[in-house]
């Protein structure tokens, strides 16, 4: 019956399911989401007024005290040189991310196109991040996988979410993508405004080159590296580690097998 559940007991329920699907105390925790079905499960279970910060409420108990979570705040309007503000420009990531970007104690990371919320233990070393390149070894990505981090994603497919798998591509220089620099003016914590060049490595769309990673995380739950539920299943949670994905998509790559598993050619 609806409006019979307590917040804190939401909180808890939903922190219980993150659990069952490998989020652990003290992880280091990106996570990409889609809420729209939590809520309304929120609701199912006995909570009249789902609010997203409550689901932001149960990662954190989660991942406990000495736990981080990262949140992206991904905005592409710095690509078509609108100015970016780190103090301000919100996220194009949803609900949840926005929640995060402007709870108290949370951190910033500094690129405009990929940047991060990071909430928990290790926050302040996010602060003062501005790394060349979204997907460069000094970015959040690059920080996740030195940390021995984890990837949790609720009901997103990996097209969708993942974007770690860029991380490995640029990591190991693929050739169906390339680094881009986009110029626009920039405002840092400072409020100093000024124009800052930055970088992705994108697809290489000349050659018809498209994003096609869903065979990709096929394969990471064949190989038993996800853990927990498929999108729209049960609680729609899966984690995997960041070092396990990183390893098995650089050997896709490094064995020729990119195509197919994490990107195709469209065709003329």
């Amino acid at each position: 019956m609806a409006g019979l559940m307590h917040p804190r007991e939401t909180v808890e329920r939903l922190a219980a399911e993150w659990r069952k699907a490998g989020v652990e105390a003290g992880d280091v925790l990106l996570l990409h989401s889609g809420i729209s079905r939590t809520l309304r499960r929120m609701r199912e279970f006995g909570f009249e007024n789902p609010d997203p910060a409550l689901i932001l409420d149960s990662f954190l108990a989660a991942i406990g005290d000495d736990g981080t979570l990262l949140l992206p705040l991904f905005n592409f309007d710095f690509t078509k040189g609108v100015p970016f503000d780190i103090r301000s420009t919100p996220s194009q990531m949803g609900a949840l991310t926005e929640v995060g970007r402007l709870r108290e104690g949370a951190v910033r990371t500094g690129h405009p196109i990929y940047s991060f919320a990071i909430l928990g233990r290790r926050a302040e070393d996010f602060r003062g991040l501005v790394n060349l390149s979204g997907y460069g070894a000094d970015s959040p990505f690059g920080k996740l996988h030195g940390l021995d981090g984890k990837i949790a994603v609720l009901d997103l497919p990996d097209q969708n979410s993942q974007t770690f798998y860029h991380y490995v591509e640029e990591s190991l220089s693929v050739p169906y993508r390339y680094r881009k620099s986009f110029t626009a003016a920039y405002l840092g914590e400072d409020g100093h405004a000024g124009p800052r060049t930055f970088e992705l490595f994108v697809r290489d769309v000349e050659n018809g080159v498209l994003t096609h990673v869903d065979p990709m995380g096929e394969l990471l739950w064949e190989r038993g590296l996800y853990r927990g539920e498929r999108p729209k299943q049960g609680a729609g949670l899966r984690t995997i580690s960041a070092s396990a994905m990183y390893d098995m998509t650089a050997e896709v790559i490094t064995s020729g097998r990119a195509k197919g598993l994490l990107y195709d050619i469209q065709n003329p």
